[in-house]
């Protein structure tokens, strides 16, 4: 039997024993709140990710800081979501002067149209969601070869719990029935949850928050809700909530709660990470809508 020399049994546990040191992390900068989560779980303590728009911010209308620049400068990979969501990002990446890796999440997934322009809120289906780790789990394993190991065994745990994740989505959905299954929110963010899951989601507001809302088009809501006795009506928690507040009003739908759309919220929040978000989001609609 190789019988190992004590040195080699110290630096061997060393290496075991103690995290990469902060300087050697690998830098990644995440354009919002969701991908941050994300790269986190699979990186684990070998990166160190910086959010751009963080917990409750809005990445649609987002407008770049000076520092954001030198974070971008900094960085060895920058992941976007893609399908047109961050305009303002390209712009911050050729100013910083910036060698980074771009990682697209969203790449691979199907995208939603609407008219000539993409849906770019992937990641509200779980399936789509899994899409983007494994693409963000192989941009670490190229950048960092000596943690691919590691990158790839942190996916594969998170990835398992999105299955489950999926799972109790599925058997949230079942308990709310089918002529119940319509949702008034903000903005129109929930499409490929709505396609996948089954549920119709109406909103005012168009894929972006920028979008103007007409009085027509409120009209328009009042007039589905009351034709389709939609009990309920939902907040967002990045958007001004006083459309909803008034279209509740008009119609006497209740107002069902806060859905997380485009963002986390802080740790003490109703959704600190992406599982935490969709798990809240469902139980807030089965308690609207289930009975």
């Amino acid at each position: 039997m190789r019988r190992f020399q004590p040195w080699l049994i110290c630096w061997i546990l060393a290496i075991a024993v103690f995290p990469v040191r902060a300087q050697d992390r690998l830098n990644i900068v995440a354009s919002f709140s969701i991908l941050g989560d994300f790269a986190e779980n699979v990186g684990g303590e070998r990166v160190s990710v910086t959010t751009l728009v963080g917990p409750d911010g809005d990445v649609h209308v987002y407008a770049p800081a000076p520092a954001d620049a030198k974070k971008i400068l900094d960085a060895r990979l920058v992941i976007i979501n893609g399908l047109g969501l961050e305009g303002w990002l390209p712009r911050l990446v050729q100013s910083a002067g910036s060698k980074a890796t771009v990682v697209t999440a969203s790449q691979g997934v199907a995208p939603r149209k609407l008219g000539s322009d993409a849906d770019p809120h992937a990641w509200q289906s779980v399936a789509n969601a899994k899409m983007y780790v494994a693409n963000i789990r192989d941009a670490l394993v190229a950048a960092d070869p000596a943690g691919a190991a590691t990158y790839r065994a942190n996916a594969e745990r998170y990835l398992a719990k999105f299955d489950a994740l999926d799972r109790e989505v599925r058997d949230a959905i079942a308990q709310i029935p089918e002529a119940r299954r319509k949702v008034i929110s903000t903005h129109d963010a929930f499409g490929y949850f709505a396609a996948a899951y089954g549920i119709e989601f109406i909103a005012p507001q168009g894929v972006s928050t920028e979008s103007e809302v007409s009085a027509r088009d409120i009209a328009g809501i009042i007039t589905r809700i009351r034709a389709g006795r939609i009990p309920a009506v939902f907040l967002e928690n990045i958007s001004d909530p006083r459309l909803i507040r008034r279209i509740s009003a008009e119609t006497g739908a209740r107002i069902g709660g806060t859905l997380y759309s485009d963002s986390l919220t802080g740790e003490k929040g109703d959704a600190p990470t992406y599982i935490d978000m969709v798990r809240h989001n469902i139980r807030a609609l089965t308690s609207a809508l289930a009975n």
